[in-house]
C-alpha cells in the first residue's frame, strides 16, 4: 500500500483518498469541459455572450506565453499557472467577468534542433507537445476558455504577426505628434516640397532605389547592414543574450565574431522616452521598472565635434564641463572613420600611411603601420561580444590610429586611439576621454602612458595633480578648475552651472549641442532559422523591398529538406549566413503582381525569419478575438477587455503573472507593438500589460557525483546526518533549478497520482509567499493531503457517504472563528497572498474538527466557498453533496460579518509601576474613562496599591492600563 492507501482507509470506504480524488477530479473536469464553465463572453462577435455577465466589472487575467517543451512540465512550471487560475476564481466569484486562458509560444530553436537531428518537421513535434502540455495542464483543474486559446504557429494566428509587421513596416515615427504615422503621410511631406530629401533633390526626380533608401531611414521596420554576432559554427547571427561573457555561443560553445550582414530591424529607439515616461502609470514591481529604465539608458549631455583635418569626430558627453580635461580620444574598432567602409580592409579615411615622429611604443601594439596596427586590433575586436567588450577588464587594450584631433575648446592636440570598451551601438561610436575624471579612462591612461589634467577640483584633499592619484576623481558635487580658454572660463562654476555654459557655447559657434542619448538599440529582427515567421516582404529585380498585400497573407512556411542552417569551420569569421528557407528555390522566386498597379513582376522572398519574441508581443489581443479574420481584434471588444480606464490610464490587461526573467526584451517589445498599434488606431490601450507580477522559482536539489555530473535525485540517499549517497558514492547537494538534465524534475502527473490535483494546487500555494523561490519537499505535500481529509470529513461521513452536516446554527466560537476566516481570506485573495489565505482556512478546519459533532450546514458551505478557489475539485463535489445544483465556480464568495470579525473581548494589561499585577477581559470599543475605572476597582489592584495614592494612570484602551502610585 502507498503513503495514501491505508488500512484504514479500506476500513473507510468512502474516506478522501488518492482515486477518489482521481474520480472527483476527472467527473468535473469533464462537467466543465461540457457546460463550458469558464467561458468568458465578449460584448459582440461570435463570442459574444450573455449580456448580463457582461455588464459586471471584467478581469483580464494571464499567464506568460508557455513554450511546449518535449520533457513536459514538471512541478515548477504550474506555480504561476496555479496562482493565475485561484484569482481567477476568486474574481468570479466576487462578481467579475474573467477572461483566463492559455495559449502556446510554439516557434523556437529546441523544435528545429529536434528536426535537424531526427528529420520529423519542427510542425509535427511540436503539435504532439502541445497535446501532452494541454493534457497535464487539464488535469490540475485550470479554468481556462478553451475557445480563446492560440498557438502561434497556427498559420490563422501569424497571419495577423505578419500583418503587424506590415504596420510597422508602412510607418515612421513623427516627432511633431510624438507618434507613429502610416509612411504615406512622410512620402506626402516630401511630394509637397514641406519636407526636404537629403541631398536635396525634388522628390519626383529620385528613383525608385533612392526613394526607398531615403524612407528606410525613417521606417519603424527596416533593414540594414547591422553590426551582428555571427556564429559560423552554428550558421546563424546570435541575440547578445546568446553569447556568453567569453565571447563564445551558448549553445555549443563556438566563437562569435562580429560581422554586418544585411537584417531587419525595429526602430524601438523611436519610443524610447515614451517606453520611459509611460512606466510612472503601471502597476509593476519597482525592480523591474528599474530594469527597464537602466536597459533604455536614457542620459543627457551633448554632441561635440573635435576636428580632424577636413573631417571630424563627433562625440556624445554627459560631461561636458569637462572638456578642458580631454587629452585624448577613443573609437569604437567599427567606427567608419576607421574601419574603411568602402573596402573593410581597416585603412580607413583618416589612418595615415606611417606613425607620426614621437610616436610612443606603447601606442603601436608592435605594428609597423598605423594601418596594420588598426587592422589586427579590429580583428581581435570582432571576435569578443559586446558584453565581454564591456566588462572591467584587468588590462586594458587598443592602439593609435596614428590621428590627432583638436580638443575643440583648448585647441589642443589629442591622440586618437581605437579601443574595444567602445561600442558602436551607443552615442556616437567615439568619446571624449577624461581620464583625470573617469575610471576607466584613468586605466586606459595609466596603460597608455597618456597625460591627464585636473579639471574638477578633488573633494577629498588628494591635491590637483593626476599623477600622484591612484584612481579617478569622479564627482558632480565639486568646482571646476583649470577649464579657461581664449573666450570662455568655466572655473569655479559647479557641475550643472559648467555644464549648460559649455553648452551653450558649443551651439553659439555650430560645433556642438544639447542633446539626450539612450543605451537602448534597435531590435535586431532577424534570424537564420527556418522554424519562424516568415518575413511577408520580397526584393524586386533592384533589390527594393515590397511588403506583400494583405490578401496574400498568411505567407505560410514552405517545405523544406534540411531544416538546419550551413555550418561552417567554426573559426572561419570570413563567412555569411545561408537560411534554409533559400534552399527551396521554387518559393524563393516568384512572380507576383502585389497589386501596386506594376502588374506581375519577378521577385526574391526575404528567406530570414521573425524572431522568437515575434508571437508574443500581441498574443494578448488574441486572446481577445481570436476567431477574428478580417481584423487584429474588434475594437469594441478590445476596447471593453483591454481600454483606458480609471486607474489604467493607458490600458492593458488587469493582472499579467511570469518570471522576472522576462523583465526587460519580451516586455519592452510587446511595449513597443503595442503603441504602435494605438499610434496608428487600431488599438485603444497603450500599454499591453497594467499589473505585472513576477512569482517566484520552485527549486530542487541538484546531487552531483565526484565527477560533477548530476545523479537521479530519487534514489539519493542521506546517511550520518546531512551526508548523500548515491549507488554507494558520496555526492554533493546544491539547491538550484528543477530540470531534466539536472535528473531531479518531479512531474505533476506523479503528485496526481499519489495524492489528486487539488493538494498539488494547495500545495504549491501553500509553500510560501507566490513572489519568493523556495524548495520543493515531496515529502511535506502529503500535509495539503490531509488538510482535504479533515474538510471532507466535516461534511461527509467515511463510512457510509453520507452528507453529516445540520442544519442547527453554530455557536458564537465557531460564527467568529468562520468570519474571521472568511475577512482573513478575502483580503489575502485579492492581494494574491494564497499562503495566508490557506493557513486561515486550516485554521477555521481544525476549529470545527476540534469541536467534534456535527458541522453546522451554514458554516460547512462557507468553508467548502472559502477553499473553491484553491481546491475546485474537491469543492464542486461537496458543494453538489451539500444539495446545490449551479457550479460552485460562479456561487459568491463569502461575506464576513464585521460584528463576528471584531473579537468580543480583549485583554488588557494592568501594571503598576510597570509590573503586571492584573489581567481584564473588556470589549474592545470600551472607552479610557471606563477602562481605568474597571483597572482601579480590580482587586488585585487594590490589593497591590494597599491604600497608596495615585499620581497618574495611564489609558491606552482597551489593551493596556499604567499605574503610578503617589
Amino acid at each position: 500500500m502507498s503513503e495514501t492507501t491505508t488500512a484504514a482507509e479500506v476500513a473507510a470506504p468512502h474516506r478522501y483518498t488518492a482515486a477518489l480524488a482521481a474520480d472527483i477530479e476527472a467527473r468535473w473536469q469533464d462537467f466543465w469541459e461540457e457546460k463550458g464553465t469558464y467561458e468568458a463572453p465578449n460584448p459582440t462577435g461570435d463570442l459574444a455572450g450573455d449580456a448580463e455577465l457582461v455588464a459586471r466589472p471584467k478581469k483580464f487575467i494571464m499567464d506568460m506565453f508557455p513554450y511546449p517543451s518535449g520533457a513536459g512540465l514538471h512541478v515548477g512550471h504550474p506555480l504561476g499557472f496555479i496562482a493565475t487560475d485561484v484569482y481567477a476564481r476568486y474574481q468570479r466569484m466576487t462578481g467579475h467577468n474573467v477572461l483566463h486562458t492559455l495559449g502556446f509560444d510554439a516557434f523556437g530553436l529546441p523544435a528545429e534542433q529536434y528536426a535537424v537531428q531526427t528529420g520529423t518537421h519542427p510542425r509535427v513535434s511540436t503539435e504532439a507537445n502541445i497535446v501532452n502540455m494541454r493534457r497535464q495542464l487539464r488535469r490540475l483543474g485550470l479554468g481556462h476558455d478553451q475557445r480563446r486559446s492560440v498557438e502561434t504557429i497556427d498559420p490563422a494566428y501569424y497571419k495577423w504577426t505578419q500583418w503587424i509587421f506590415l504596420q510597422i513596416f508602412n510607418s515612421w515615427y513623427d516627432p511633431e505628434a510624438d507618434a507613429a504615422r502610416p509612411i504615406d503621410t512622410l512620402v506626402a511631406q516630401f511630394e509637397a516640397g514641406t519636407r526636404q530629401t537629403p541631398d536635396g533633390r525634388p522628390w519626383s526626380e529620385l528613383s525608385a532605389v533612392e526613394r526607398a533608401n531615403v524612407l528606410g531611414e525613417y521606417r519603424l521596420a527596416y533593414a540594414s547592414d547591422a553590426p551582428v554576432n555571427w556564429c559560423p559554427g552554428l550558421g546563424t547571427v546570435l541575440a547578445n543574450e546568446e553569447v556568453t561573457a567569453d565571447g563564445r555561443s551558448e549553445r555549443g560553445n563556438y566563437p562569435v565574431f562580429k560581422a554586418k550582414l544585411r537584417q531587419w530591424n525595429m526602430r524601438i529607439t523611436a519610443y524610447a522616452d515614451r517606453l520611459l515616461r509611460d512606466l510612472d502609470a503601471l502597476d509593476w514591481p519597482d525592480a523591474i521598472k528599474l530594469q527597464q529604465r537602466n536597459w533604455i539608458g536614457r542620459s543627457e549631455g551633448a554632441r561635440v565635434d573635435f576636428p580632424v583635418g577636413d573631417e571630424k569626430i563627433t562625440v556624445f558627453t554627459t560631461r561636458q564641463d569637462t572638456l578642458f580635461g580631454a587629452t585624448y580620444m577613443v573609437l569604437a574598432p567599427e567606427h567608419p572613420l576607421i574601419a574603411g567602409a568602402e573596402d573593410g580592409d581597416g585603412t580607413g579615411s583618416l589612418v595615415p600611411d606611417a606613425w607620426p615622429e614621437g610616436t610612443h611604443e606603447v601606442w603601436t601594439g608592435g605594428h609597423a603601420t598605423p594601418a596594420d596596427a588598426v587592422a589586427a586590433y579590429r580583428k581581435q575586436a570582432a571576435s569578443k561580444s559586446d558584453v565581454e567588450r564591456q566588462a572591467e577588464a584587468k588590462d586594458k587594450t587598443g592602439v593609435f590610429t596614428g590621428v590627432y584631433a583638436t580638443n575643440p575648446v583648448s585647441g589642443e592636440q589629442v591622440p586618437v586611439f581605437i579601443a574595444d570598451y567602445v561600442l558602436m551601438g551607443y552615442g556616437t561610436g567615439a568619446i571624449m576621454a577624461v581620464p583625470a575624471h573617469d575610471t576607466r579612462d584613468f586605466a586606459f591612461a595609466r596603460a597608455f602612458e597618456l597625460p591627464m589634467r585636473c579639471v574638477v577640483e578633488p573633494t577629498d584633499g588628494r591635491g590637483t595633480d593626476p599623477a600622484a592619484w591612484d584612481d579617478a576623481f569622479a564627482s558632480y558635487d565639486a568646482k571646476i578648475v583649470n577649464s579657461s580658454g581664449s573666450d570662455i572660463s568655466l572655473d569655479g562654476l559647479g557641475v550643472t552651472e559648467a555644464k549648460a555654459k559649455i553648452t551653450e557655447w558649443l551651439a553659439a559657434r555650430g560645433i556642438g549641442e544639447g542633446t539626450v542619448n539612450y543605451r537602448l538599440r534597435d531590435w535586431l529582427f532577424s534570424r537564420q532559422r527556418y522554424w519562424g515567421e516568415p518575413f511577408p516582404i520580397v526584393y524586386d529585380e533592384a533589390g527594393v523591398a515590397h511588403a506583400l498585400p494583405e490578401s496574400m497573407l498568411p505567407l505560410e512556411l514552405p517545405e523544406v529538406e534540411d531544416y538546419s542552417p550551413r555550418t561552417f569551420d567554426a573559426d572561419d569569421a570570413d563567412t555569411q549566413p545561408e537560411t534554409p528557407l533559400s534552399r527551396n528555390e521554387d518559393w524563393v522566386n516568384v512572380t507576383l503582381d502585389l497589386g501596386d498597379g506594376a502588374g506581375p513582376r519577378s521577385y526574391r522572398r526575404e528567406t530570414n525569419t521573425m524572431p522568437n519574441w515575434a508571437g508574443s508581443c500581441w498574443y494578448e489581443l488574441r486572446y481577445l478575438d481570436p476567431n477574428n479574420a478580417d481584423k487584429l481584434v474588434d475594437p469594441d471588444v478590445e476596447q471593453y477587455w483591454m481600454g483606458p480606464r480609471e486607474g489604467q490610464p493607458h490600458g492593458g490587461v488587469d493582472l499579467y503573472v511570469g518570471g522576472a526573467e522576462h523583465a526587460v526584451l519580451h516586455l519592452l517589445y510587446a511595449r513597443f507593438w503595442s503603441k504602435v498599434l494605438h499610434d496608428l488606431g487600431h488599438v485603444s490601450s497603450a500599454e499591453p500589460f497594467h499589473k505585472l507580477y513576477n512569482q517566484g522559482m520552485i527549486q530542487a536539489y541538484v546531487y552531483r557525483d565526484s565527477r560533477g555530473i548530476a545523479v537521479p535525485a530519487a534514489e539519493v540517499e542521506e546517511h550520518d546526518g546531512g551526508v548523500f549517497y548515491y549507488e554507494g558514492g558520496k555526492v554533493s547537494r546544491l539547491l538550484g533549478k528543477m530540470g531534466k538534465s539536472l535528473k531531479n524534475a518531479v512531474t505533476p502527473d506523479e503528485i496526481c497520482a499519489e495524492y489528486g490535483a487539488d493538494t498539488l494546487r494547495l500545495y504549491e500555494m501553500a509553500m510560501g509567499p507566490l513572489d519568493v523561490s523556495r524548495p520543493w519537499d515531496t515529502r511535506a505535500v502529503v500535509g495539503q493531503y490531509r488538510l482535504l481529509q479533515r474538510l471532507w470529513r466535516n461534511v461527509v461521513d467515511e463510512a457510509t457517504g453520507e452528507v453529516t452536516v445540520v442544519d442547527a446554527e453554530p455557536d458564537d466560537a465557531t460564527l467568529r472563528a468562520l468570519h474571521k476566516a472568511i475577512d482573513g481570506v478575502t483580503q489575502d485573495m485579492a492581494n494574491l497572498r494564497f499562503n495566508t489565505a490557506i493557513a486561515k482556512v486550516t485554521e477555521l478546519n481544525n476549529h470545527l474538527t476540534k469541536t467534534g459533532g456535527p458541522v453546522s450546514r451554514t458554516v460547512a458551505e462557507q468553508l467548502v466557498l472559502l477553499i473553491a478557489p484553491l481546491a475546485p475539485h474537491i469543492a464542486e463535489e461537496l458543494w453538489r453533496r451539500l444539495g446545490h445544483t449551479g457550479s460552485v465556480v460562479h456561487a459568491d464568495f463569502p461575506v464576513a460579518d464585521p460584528a463576528y470579525v471584531v473579537d468580543e473581548t480583549v485583554t488588557c494589561v494592568v501594571q503598576i509601576k510597570g509590573k503586571v499585577k492584573a489581567r481584564l477581559e473588556v470589549a474592545p470599543s470600551i472607552s479610557d474613562a471606563d477602562l481605568e475605572a474597571a483597572a482601579l476597582a480590580e482587586p488585585a489592584v487594590v490589593a497591590a496599591l494597599n491604600g497608596a495614592g495615585i499620581r497618574k494612570v495611564i489609558v491606552r484602551a482597551p489593551k493596556l492600563v499604567n499605574i503610578v502610585p503617589a
